[in-house]
């Protein structure tokens, strides 16, 4: 499975990208919304996580180009906007529903099972 990953936070993406390596998955990264839609649209993927708050171009505008070019890849976005314009918006754009980005990818001690 071809994963493409748009975050700035350069650490952020690579542990994202190690733990999808780990699972075998193949991993791209881009690290603003110009680059990632290049990537986007130069490759085919089977899932992109798109960060909504990127430079040069957000997540929204991303899937938004995305999805007018006919682009149908699930997007997955990470974002810590969690207002319902903010939801509805992202999910208006094609975005997949799922679990709270934090209950994913939680960093937090208190989180773990151990």
């Amino acid at each position: 499975m071809r994963v493409l990953i748009v975050e700035d936070e350069r650490e952020m993406a690579e542990v994202l990208k190690e733990g999808l390596e780990e699972e075998n998955y193949f991993v791209s990264l881009a690290f603003d919304g110009v680059s990632g839609l290049e990537v986007a649209r130069s490759c085919e993927f089977d899932v992109i996580i798109l960060d909504v708050m990127l430079p040069k171009l957000d997540g929204f505008e991303v899937a938004r180009r995305l999805r007018a070019k006919g682009n149908r890849t699930p997007i997955l976005m990470l974002t810590a906007r969690d207002t319902v314009p903010d939801v509805v918006k992202g999910l208006d754009l094609g975005a997949v529903e799922g679990s709270e980005p934090t209950t994913i990818c939680s960093t937090d001690e208190s989180s773990s099972s151990s």
